[in-house]
């Protein structure tokens, strides 16, 4: 019998015995090689002349999710899962290579029996798509979902990829006016699949933080360390992905998260700098979507001010050096580019740094920019809060007072130095 997809094998190579299942060859590998998925859940080439002996342990078969009917629970509040992408909700068909799950109640339970004793769930697939192919108008759907049974739930949890989810965060936190309940942002660094997977905790904990924090805004749930330990709450205007694949990689800059979160179930305030749930009514704010963000790098071409003006952008976010610095004093000076863009579009200036806040008088330089052009300092909001605020701000009726009022925590009235690197 010839072995397939998705069929549990062991192969004997010249280098070794191997035991996992095959996958399919992904196409842009050699007809050579078998695709190898082990028990760790690793995958591994496996060249085929290096092969002995493959023994078939185990036939593919259709995998079924078994989804018990869910009874509502008259002492547990109700949490609203919201998936749109990412691998935390999803399981893997070996077969195919692809995904499968209808993103119900059932399924998140039966894949995380745990959900059941933390709420009642309420789940539903807004859209599937890998974050970092998400776009301004899937940060308004997802709005537009949260808004639907916000006021049906105790709170809200949106399962999202992580390459962007510091945008999204930003984004729902200005979109979201007057939000009175906890929406709580999880996703996965490893596949849920993988043995190492911080999937399930990280869920967990979200619908833990839903249901029962005494907080309202937008938050991100991610793992506070390496190991199983809990999960960090942190500001969504305040937080950014800082590792490609530590399972901590979300931090808060600039900030400290409000609260840890275990999978017991307790939640451990770290600070208490937030709304609190409330009875006020949540309503939508609009976004206009041609915004452009430009970071500032040295013997940068002006004319890429220039395009961005051609293409008819309504707002230009410069994530500029350290203070809030752009060449000024050299032949490509973007002083001339930037003065001619801020007589048409707002011009918003940020720091690459991350930690610490622009100022707009320390320097000449910095007054040329602030005072000759015209651009508006933004404290020490970040970067991707900046760019998703411009897009809140534009449909306000002063787009500059709006930026410098902080709507969502994303200006800090004092730096504290406890937050530095942590």
């Amino acid at each position: 019998m010839k072995p397939k997809a998705g069929d549990k094998v062991k192969i004997t190579t010249s280098d070794g015995e191997f035991e996992g299942i095959i996958l399919p060859r992904p196409e842009l590998l050699s007809q050579d090689i078998t695709v190898l998925k082990l028990k760790t859940g690793y995958n591994i080439g496996i060249e085929n002349k290096k092969i002995k002996k493959m023994i078939v342990l185990e036939e593919y078969k259709t995998p079924v999710l078994k989804a018990k009917k869910l009874k509502p629970k008259a002492d547990l509040p109700t949490v609203a899962i919201l998936s749109t992408g990412g691998t935390i909700s999803s399981r893997i068909d070996y077969r195919t290579g692809g995904v499968y799950a209808d993103y119900s109640a059932e399924d998140f339970v039966a894949m995380c029996p745990e959900l059941e004793e933390i709420a009642n769930i309420k789940a539903a697939k807004v859209m599937s798509v890998m974050s970092e192919d998400a776009m301004a108008s899937d940060w308004v759907k997802m709005a537009e979902e949260v808004l639907k049974v916000i006021n049906e739930v105790d709170g809200v949890v949106i399962t999202h990829g992580t390459d962007t989810m510091h945008f999204t965060s930003a984004a729902l936190s200005f979109l979201l006016k007057d939000l009175n309940k906890p929406v709580v942002i999880t996703g996965a660094q490893r596949s849920i699949d993988r043995g190492s997977s911080d999937a399930f905790m990280n869920l967990i904990c979200a619908v833990t933080a839903a249901a029962k924090w005494d907080g309202a805004g937008v938050v991100v749930c991610m793992h506070g360390t390496m190991s199983d330990e809990f999960c960090n709450l942190t500001r969504g205007t305040k937080v950014r992905k800082m590792h490609t694949s530590r399972r901590d990689a979300f931090r808060a800059i600039n900030d400290e998260p409000f609260a840890k979160v275990f999978t017991d179930g307790k939640i451990e305030v770290i600070k208490e700098d937030y709304a609190k749930r409330n009875s006020g009514k949540t309503s939508l704010r609009e976004l206009e979507p041609r915004v452009a963000m430009v970071y500032i790098y040295p013997d940068m071409d002006p004319g890429i001010i220039d395009y961005h003006l051609k293409e008819k952008v309504h707002g230009l976010v410069i994530v500029a050096t350290a203070l809030g610095h752009v060449p000024t004093n050299n032949p490509k000076s973007l002083i001339p580019a930037l003065q001619k863009a801020a007589k048409k579009i707002p011009v918003m200036i940020c720091s690459q740094t991350l930690y610490g806040r622009v100022h707009p008088y320390v320097y000449a330089n910095l007054r040329k920019l602030s005072m000759e052009v015209g651009a508006t300092y933004l404290s020490d909001m970040l970067p991707e809060a900046a760019y998703s605020k411009l897009m809140v701000a534009l449909k306000q009726k002063d787009a500059k007072e709006f930026m410098l009022t902080n709507i969502a925590g994303e200006i800090s009235s004092r730096e504290v130095d406890d937050c530095f690197l942590i």
